[in-house]
């Protein structure tokens, strides 16, 4: 049975370096984030990794994971999330994630589920849904 869950992160820390770019073209950076969740989902100093190409025209895509440590829905344990986004040249980003197959452990351990936030500029409690199932 599929669970709907919801609630909000912030951003604990970002720490971003440049990787490489092309001059008048693309620009590759690499990002450490650390976020804190509540609602369904609590866990604070997640860890996650993302990949991002800024682009000419200040668009651009990301990609990352991150590991959470914590409780969802009371339950205990681990998980990891791969996300997948982009940002437009007002700043939204908008991401979709799932959870790693395998990645669940303790209470968690079995767990499926993808979702999404939309996080407009200036937010600093981004909202997320989250549906999953336990099996």
């Amino acid at each position: 049975m599929t669970t709907h869950a919801t609630g909000t992160f912030t951003f604990a820390d970002w720490q971003e370096k440049p990787v490489g770019e092309v001059a008048g073209g693309a620009k590759l950076a690499h990002a450490t984030v650390t976020n804190g969740y509540s609602g369904a989902l609590t866990a604070s100093g997640t860890t996650c990794q993302y990949a991002i190409v800024y682009l000419a025209d200040k668009t651009g895509t990301f990609s990352g994971h991150e590991l959470v440590d914590g409780r969802l829905d009371g339950r205990r344990g681990s998980f990891v999330l791969a996300q997948h986004g982009t940002f437009g040249e007002d700043s939204t980003v908008t991401c979709a994630f799932e959870v790693v197959p395998g990645s669940g452990t303790g209470e968690l351990a079995g767990l499926t589920g993808a979702g999404s936030f939309t996080a407009p500029q200036g937010i600093e409690a981004v909202s997320y849904a989250f549906d999953y199932e336990l099996g």
